[in-house]
């Protein structure tokens, strides 16, 4: 369950979408998912030893490493991150739906879908902890099949007679290579979210390393197959404009009836991501709520020690970010909201690279910390200026926040739940 909750956050976390976004970039979005794809296991190794520290969630595992103020950053970062990808990962599912009929086309209906499929799964999720790891479980064989057919259809036109499709003329820069990375490393992000849960996973020092590796390699092979061949299948311009491009390959292949079919298998993989995102959302801003750092509403539970304040607070804000940006194209929207998740995931990552410095001694093991700081600060570089400039905002605010509970709560309370949740296996 634990592996169902790395895979099912990053298998809809923007890939369904993403060509949208890399289709203009043309051979830079191939180098970009080679070193994004690096980049996620040099990372992933590095939290999955953090993570072997325990399982109260990776504020307080950061903390024993790196300070109480620099947990905080991270655990803000990680929770903007969250609900900034759960409006994303809302308006992916919402655009595949959008495929299936004409009258599900434009912005209204893409973004009503959005703001209910928000709700929805934050109603999923009060439920706890595990019926979230149970629609994770359940839709992630749907999720798969939309990759595999296109990842099929890719190796049969390598077969046959037909021609792969130019990709898009775009110089290989420095630049471009670096926006490339940035998008594609969106995709792959989410194995993170395995630390979330506060004293929910059972062994945490063997199972969420475990989790975490296995999940990100399987991820990453698929995704590049599968993101590579709506590239070399599609038009560029078609796959720039085209609403669900993973749906338009195989109608292409296997003609309208299977493409509907793989349109709503899209949209359950981008609401199936949803769902395990809520989940991190809520027990992040949990942990924050509970050390006081956040309001006391952020630590207010449920049945089974479901953080439902947090969860509430934190799709409310996904909906907001959805509605600010409800005059935008979609394609611009959903590249505005990526980049500015992946801005905030990079704080997360940077800590827990630094973390695991600390507490490594093999060379081996070291050269892969220093290939994973590299590469996140050549992320931050492709999330562009203004993503940068948000992030630091909202840390900002973030650390506004913490000063004002601090001033109001000067006898810090830090304190677990007594009531701990079933563990996931």
């Amino acid at each position: 369950m634990t592996s169902a909750l790395v895979v099912g956050t990053m298998i809809g976390a923007g890939i369904f979408m993403l060509p949208v976004s890399l289709a203009p970039l043309g051979v830079n979005a191939l180098v970009g998912w080679i070193l994004s794809s690096i980049g996620a296991l040099a990372i992933a190794f590095a939290l999955a030893r953090v993570s072997q520290l325990g399982g109260d969630g990776i504020q307080a595992n950061i903390e024993r490493q790196l300070g109480p103020n620099v947990a905080f950053l991270v655990a803000w970062s990680f929770w903007v991150s969250n609900w900034v990808a759960q409006a994303a990962v809302a308006i992916a599912g919402a655009s595949a739906l959008s495929w299936v009929s004409p009258d599900f086309a434009g912005p209204g209906f893409v973004i009503s879908v959005a703001i209910c499929s928000v709700a929805f799964f934050t109603a999923v999720n009060a439920f706890g902890v595990r019926a979230s790891g149970v629609v994770s479980i359940v839709t992630i064989a749907i999720r798969l099949l939309p990759l595999v057919g296109v990842i099929l259809i890719f190796v049969l036109r390598g077969i046959g007679s037909a021609a792969y499709e130019p990709l898009a003329p775009m110089a290989l820069t420095p630049g471009n290579i670096a926006t490339a990375t940035a998008l594609t490393f969106f995709a792959l992000t989410g194995f993170e979210n395995a630390t979330t849960p506060v004293d929910k996973v059972r062994d945490p020092a063997r199972t969420i390393p475990r989790a975490i590796m296995g999940g990100t390699l399987f991820v990453a092979i698929v995704y590049f197959l599968a993101s590579t061949g709506v590239q070399m299948i599609l038009p560029a311009a078609k796959a720039a404009g085209s609403p669900a491009p993973f749906a338009d390959v195989i109608a292409a292949q296997w003609g309208g009836g299977a493409a509907s079919l793989a349109a709503l298998a899209i949209a359950i993989a981008a609401f199936g991501c949803l769902n395990a995102l809520i989940l991190g959302t809520g027990e992040v801003g949990y942990a924050m709520g509970l050390r006081r750092d956040l309001p006391r509403v952020m630590a207010w539970t449920w049945r089974g020690n479901t953080p439902v304040g947090a969860q509430i607070v934190g799709s409310a804000l996904s909906v907001l970010l959805i509605l600010a940006n409800s005059s935008r194209a979609t394609a611009s929207l959903f590249t505005f909201i990526i980049l500015l998740s992946t801005a905030a995931v990079l704080v997360v990552y940077l800590a827990g690279a630094l973390s695991a410095w600390r507490m490594i001694q093999s060379p081996l093991a070291r050269a892969a910390i220093i290939g994973a700081l590299l590469f996140i600060l050549f992320a931050f570089y492709g999330t562009g200026a203004k993503a940068g400039l948000w992030c630091l905002v909202l840390l900002a605010i973030g650390l506004a926040v913490r000063l004002i509970m601090h001033r109001l709560n000067p006898r810090r309370l830090i304190a677990a739940s007594e009531a701990i949740a079933e563990p996931l296996e």
